[in-house]
């Protein structure tokens, strides 16, 4: 079922789009792919929207800085200095986040109106980016399904196809609140995270290079605990690259008793604790779960590698399982 959502200031129509089973419910908008609610039931069968959100097309265009449910794309995360090497070329993309390339670019996957079609359970995203596009090389065709499982599960799935060689990391930008969005901080939300390494970084949050084992620091999270506040940064999945969804995280909040699970084919998670939300939100609102290759993968050959060639599909998968107890 879709619905007319607003309109951009060169005509486009944006509609919203509303899929339901097994108790959960989600919205999804043609501008950005973005997902704008989640609701789901806690403990006592009550639902309640456990994503961040905004209620018109405005409030998205207004603010987009917070990537709130957004489509990522052709790169999340950061490119250092805004450039990257590949087969003796080396591509120049927009500095969104002077000197460094951030999500894409200034216009990025999260600022584009795709095509969506219905389809069993879900919907199918499409667009074209050009050869070009905020600098990156080759014309890269892109599918991404969102599906509702028989048991109220969010699987993403990712296609991608270029005629170039270039690059390419794209994920979900969603928050979670699992108490509810708008009940405060998230930050007492509890978190097991499979992943022994992290990547450390510097102050532009561009990793250094080194995979650091998580053994007694802060980010030590392979047995559950409180999340608190202070990330931006890439954890290294034990399972690394696999061909089907793992199991690889879950997240907890004791108030509801509501439970989400993370399953990914992506050897990355980043995991950000939103402290550097603006209003109407507050910092802490809600934690970003994004899986992905690692930042600056173009620029470090010794991390997973990001490209893609002509005659390659790129795949991947992330499926977010709700539960309470």
């Amino acid at each position: 079922m879709s619905e007319h959502f607003g309109t951009l200031s060169d005509g486009t129509e944006v509609h919203r789009w509303t899929l339901e089973r097994a108790g959960v419910r989600v919205r999804v908008l043609s501008y950005g792919g973005i997902v704008q609610s989640l609701e789901v039931p806690d403990r006592d069968g009550h639902r309640a929207d456990v994503v961040l959100g905004f209620t018109g097309l405005d409030d998205y265009l207004t603010n987009p800085g917070p990537y709130l449910g957004a489509l990522i794309g052709r790169y999340a995360n950061r490119i250092a200095g805004g450039r990257f090497p590949l087969d003796d070329l080396t591509y120049a993309l927009e500095p969104n986040t002077p000197p460094n390339s951030l999500h894409g670019g200034e216009r990025g996957f999260d600022k584009r109106v795709w095509d969506v079609t219905p389809v069993e359970h879900g919907l199918r995203l499409e667009r074209v980016s050009p050869y070009g596009e905020e600098g990156f090389p080759g014309r890269l065709e892109v599918t991404v399904t969102y599906r509702l499982d028989a048991d109220g599960a969010l699987r993403i799935a990712y296609e991608a196809v270029t005629d170039a060689p270039t690059v390419v990391n794209l994920t979900n930008h969603s928050y979670f609140n699992l108490a509810g969005a708008g009940s405060g901080s998230a930050g007492g939300h509890e978190l097991r995270l499979a992943a022994s390494r992290f990547t450390p970084v510097d102050g532009d949050l561009i990793p250094t290079g080194a995979l650091d084992d998580v053994t007694e620091t802060r980010f030590d999270f392979r047995q559950a605990r409180k999340v608190g506040a202070g990330y931006d940064h890439n954890f290294v999945l034990d399972k690394g690259v696999t061909a089907t969804a793992q199991e690889v995280a879950e997240l907890y909040d004791p108030s509801s008793g509501r439970v989400l699970t993370v399953a990914t084919t992506e050897p990355g998670l980043q995991l950000y604790t939103g402290d550097h939300l603006p209003e109407p939100f507050a910092p802490g609102d809600g934690i970003a779960l994004e899986t992905q290759h690692f930042p600056d993968s173009p620029n470090r050959p010794e991390f997973p590698s990001t490209v893609l060639r002509p005659g390659e599909v790129f795949r991947s998968e992330t499926v977010y399982g709700f539960s309470a107890r």
